[in-house]
């Protein structure tokens, strides 16, 4: 941690030489008139030409520049030639310089985006073999939330196939679960699917903030006393506030038994997988049926970057979301329509948010993506160290991963934990101090309550450039716009 995690001027010298490839490639050779409308390769031949396994170790940057160049000459040149699809029409030769620098192809089938689709194929088996599975299925989303939401929907095609076509008229109310610190896009997705928020069961949690077990199935035995039919549980991986994992191996045992869909929400603790000094945080993954996992979180890929995996290889999602519209998934194509991938999303354009996972892998490698992480894990333990050391800092609790949770307690209120309003000042401390440094301009970290506790400051380090010094900055900076409070 004494120098930052990244080389900065190697970083700018890179841009700088993407941008020129993106001005030769992006923009004059993809409005040449002149130029072809796709170089087309078979599948095979561009799996081979693409490299596209994502290995151990990085690659230089002289192979990076390269693969940006056949990204870009390997795509469709959608302002080459006047190129009519119906979902894409022709612009004119204005470069799009919005979607740079990815191609300005969505990702629905194979013909239109033949670079893209094979890179998120790679990438989601990748993502898919850290978690446990030789086999599945998955599509990037845009954000934790909608992956979730695709879980809860895949969940219910699966126990009520007939529900795509007639809705919910004939179906029980059914009852998902979730644990008392688990994402509010749960109850947004149960919201939006018409499932509902009244069934939505948040599940007690211990002290840690973990799901418990037998809480969960205590709640199951109650709905189904009631009437209602249990569906799904979602498991979290990494909670929002505390960090927290709950217990994935109890928590399948309990869906084994009455035959339940396990989700895992590990859209920020998914990439604690990578390494082999935290991957046991997750175990127990391996048993789920769906993974929300977010490298735009931990790994800092540019948002946004969410994979929704899935453990069924069968076409589930293909089944539970595809309408199979004729214009663009036409069955008598010349290549492998199964490459089609669009049909599988409720979106039809998506972004192409595997590129920049891809690309990151292949600069840094599977070893250097654990590197990243573990870094992260060893700012948060210096932070815990320096916090413990001064006056002041008091822990909401030991952190199990990155999220540091504590109270900056002034002098003005140390030693007075014993009066009765001690807790209601201590909770008006984190704003004032937040208001405090967002005006200097020095600063911004976030705070709120929890349950009974009052607000408390919760620190995340993700990011590889920072150093000792920012930490020790960090803790100044409270002690100081705090100290007169």
């Amino acid at each position: 941690l004494d120098d930052p995690g990244l080389d900065i001027a190697a970083g700018e010298e890179f841009l700088q030489e993407v941008f020129q490839i993106l001005l030769e490639e992006g923009v004059r050779k993809s409005t040449d008139v002149t130029q072809k409308v796709c170089d087309w390769k078979d599948p095979q031949e561009l799996r081979e030409l693409l490299d596209l396994e994502l290995r151990n170790e990085g690659e230089g940057q002289e192979r990076l520049l390269q693969r940006c160049r056949d990204v870009l000459c390997l795509s469709v040149r959608t302002g080459a030639l006047p190129v009519y699809t119906s979902a894409h029409q022709y612009t004119g030769v204005q470069p799009q310089y919005s979607s740079l620098p990815t191609p300005d192809s969505p990702i629905y089938t194979y013909e239109v985006a033949p670079v893209l689709v094979l890179m998120e194929e790679q990438v989601l088996a990748k993502l898919r073999e850290l978690v446990g599975w030789s086999s599945g299925d998955g599509i990037f989303a845009p954000g934790g939330s909608m992956s979730n939401t695709l879980a809860m929907n895949v969940a219910r095609f699966r126990r009520f196939p007939e529900s795509r076509s007639k809705g919910t008229w004939d179906l029980p109310r059914l009852a998902l679960f979730a644990s008392q610190e688990s994402h509010y896009s749960i109850l947004k997705g149960a919201a939006l699917l018409g499932i509902g928020t009244d069934n939505v069961h948040l599940v007690q949690t211990d002290e840690r903030g973990k799901m418990i077990p037998e809480e969960l199935e205590k709640e199951i035995q109650r709905v189904k006393a009631e009437g209602s039919e249990p569906l799904f549980v979602c498991a979290t991986s990494g909670t929002t506030v505390l960090g927290s994992f709950d217990p994935l191996d109890a928590i399948a045992d309990v869906c084994a038994r009455h035959g339940l869909w396990l989700h895992v929400d590990a859209a920020w603790g998914g990439s604690a997988l990578l390494s082999p000094q935290l991957r046991h945080l997750l175990a127990g993954i391996h048993r789920s049926d769906s993974v929300t996992w977010n490298p735009h979180k931990l790994l800092m890929v540019g948002l946004q970057c969410s994979a929704f995996l899935l453990h069924d290889s069968s076409g589930l999602l293909q089944r539970c979301h595809g309408v199979g519209a004729t214009y663009l998934f036409q069955r008598d194509k010349f290549y492998d329509v199964s490459l089609d991938t669009g049909d599988k999303s409720p979106q039809c354009g998506r972004r192409a948010d595997g590129l920049k996972l891809w690309l990151l892998w292949k600069a840094v490698g599977t070893r250097g993506l654990a590197r990243r992480v573990e870094r992260a894990f060893a700012a948060t333990r210096y932070l815990l160290e320096q916090a413990k050391r001064r006056e002041g800092f008091q822990l909401v609790m030991e952190p199990e991963f990155l999220n540091l949770c504590f109270w900056f307690i002034p002098p003005s209120l140390r030693g007075q934990d014993s009066s009765p309003e001690f807790w209601d000042k201590l909770g008006k401390v984190a704003p004032a101090i937040k208001e405090k440094m967002i005006r200097r301009g020095s600063m911004m970290v976030g705070y709120q309550p929890h349950g009974s506790r009052v607000n408390f400051f919760r620190q995340i380090i993700t990011n590889p450039a920072v150093t000792r010094q920012d930490l020790d900055f960090f803790l100044d900076e409270i002690q100081e716009l705090g100290w007169d409070l």
